[in-house]
């Protein structure tokens, strides 16, 4: 159930526009260490989009809406989450395509997606045989986040389950989901179940999910009459706080017109 502490501790600073827009700077380059007393052991670094209290939670990749899920792998390292949206195609973010040194794109058939990854184990697997991104996005700023997405097309249609994209962003204060395969448990899914549209603007979505690296490309989920849909595309974070941008499912939607 919905923690009724969370919904309402400080219900009305997180609607600030401008503590956002402060907050919500590119991804950390790296965690944030706590100020500890002299000659003290140096603290455990701390997850960048997570906050203070960690309100995520293991999903199953075996149940909807997570059985959509899958690992995106490339050749240059890098890992993240991606979302089944067709047979033969997968919408995660843009920048989990770069090499972090170099800042160039993946090979297509160098990337690979496993759908319902857990601990080694998937229920299908698939490579890649081109991709698109958003035009406007720039490797070496990593943005900007409305241009953070990208639409794997697979070589093998899997056979699903599939999410479905929404047509326009969802209303402030909708309730949302983000999950995904993140770094301090990267062989399992956790999710945020209980966090919030803050604000639709420009092409991305402001949400206080919580979602660390690993989870960038992971679907921000809201529900529908029949069902689940993805808003947009887990993008960025805060470095000491649970809140993110997403880009907004609407950039997509324009792109795939």
């Amino acid at each position: 159930m919905p923690s009724a502490a969370r919904r309402d501790a400080g219900e009305s600073g997180r609607w600030r526009h401008a503590a956002l827009i402060v907050a919500l700077l590119l991804l950390a380059a790296g965690p944030a260490l706590a100020q500890g007393k002299p000659g003290a052991p140096p603290p455990a670094p701390a997850l960048p989009g997570i906050g203070s209290e960690d309100p995520r939670r293991v999903v199953s990749p075996r149940e909807m809406p997570w059985a959509a899920l899958g690992r995106v792998v490339t050749g240059l390292g890098s890992r993240c989450t991606g979302t089944l949206i067709a047979p033969d195609q997968v919408l995660t973010a843009a920048h989990c395509l770069v090499a972090p040194g170099s800042l160039a794109f993946a090979h297509p058939h160098a990337v690979l997606f496993l759908l319902g990854y857990e601990r080694g184990a998937f229920r299908a697997r698939a490579r890649v045989a081109h991709y698109r991104m958003g035009l406007g996005y720039d490797p070496v700023s990593g943005g900007p986040a409305r241009e953070d997405w990208a639409i794997l097309t697979l070589e093998t249609p899997l056979p699903g389950p599939f999410l479905p994209l929404l047509d326009r962003p969802p209303p402030p204060r909708s309730p949302l989901m983000l999950g995904g395969y993140q770094a301090d448990a990267p062989e399992v899914l956790q999710a945020d179940l209980d966090c919030r549209l803050l604000e639709a603007r420009d092409g991305v979505l402001l949400h206080d999910c919580a979602g660390t690296r690993g989870a960038s490309g992971g679907p921000v989920l809201t529900r529908t009459r029949d069902g689940w849909a993805v808003a947009g595309v887990a993008s960025r974070v805060a470095r000491d706080l649970a809140l993110g941008a997403a880009a907004s499912i609407e950039a997509v939607q324009e792109a795939l017109r």
